[in-house]
């Protein structure tokens, strides 16, 4: 079995639906929001793993949750003796909690984070090859209205780059109801969303923009999440 072929409950949600069942998650089963994303990276990890061998796995993370899976993934990666460079584009945001202590993890585990100006980022992403991988953990669901600078100019550099290109959950700038860039959106060769697909990642408009896409499990049984997804059925 591929690692993306573990979930055996195939919901199709919306991006407010996503959002609640990770809040059922967290109050129903009491499961911690950092499990969830250590989970969510744990599979990303295991496709990367299995896809490889990479000559250099390079890691751009956001401020928000998807940068949290992000950040997550790279130390998950470490664990595998796989080393990347990880970038943080803050944008001026503070960082959300859980991504913020996914950061004070790799800081603790001495493994570095740059914060560094656009064009040291455009620099080495530029010279990627198509040996390299390059991990979009940039903005994920997290987008309302157009995207903005700076994660504009990053997202543009991303699809300048020779190098393989996946995206975690959804490609950054990529509305993830209708499938529509945001202004602009991450071209990926391949798409690992969480929990299940997203609504907008199935239209044709999308195609151009999610490449291959899997699903990966964040660790919620069948039995609950089917149960969960009765519950958002209207009665007949």
């Amino acid at each position: 079995m591929k690692p993306h072929e573990r979930i055996s409950v195939k919901l199709v949600l919306s991006c407010e639906q996503v959002r609640r069942l990770d809040a059922d998650a967290i109050r129903e089963l009491q499961i911690p929001s950092l499990l969830l994303m250590e989970n969510a990276a744990r599979g990303a990890a295991e496709i990367i793993l299995h896809e490889g061998p990479w000559e250099t796995v390079t890691i751009i993370c956001g401020p928000g949750n998807n940068g949290g899976d992000g950040l997550a993934l790279a130390r998950l990666l470490a664990a595998e003796n796989v080393s990347s460079a990880v970038f943080l584009v803050r944008g001026d945001k503070a960082l959300s909690s859980d991504a913020s202590a996914n950061r004070q993890l790799l800081d603790r585990c001495g493994l570095p984070v740059l914060e560094v100006e656009l064009p040291q980022l455009r620099d080495h992403v530029l010279k990627l090859s198509s040996r390299d991988l390059v991990v979009d953990a940039l903005l994920g669901t997290g987008i309302r209205g157009t995207v903005r600078s700076p994660f504009r100019e990053v997202i543009e550099v991303v699809n300048e780059t020779d190098a393989s290109v996946l995206s975690l959950d959804v490609p950054s700038g990529l509305d993830c109801d209708s499938g529509t860039p945001c202004g602009t959106a991450v071209r990926a060769d391949r798409t690992v969303t969480f929990a299940a697909m997203k609504t907008g990642l199935l239209t044709e408009p999308a195609a151009q923009f999610t490449g291959k896409l899997s699903v990966c499990h964040i660790g919620l049984p069948t039995v609950w999440l089917q149960a969960w997804y009765e519950r958002l059925q209207p009665e007949k």
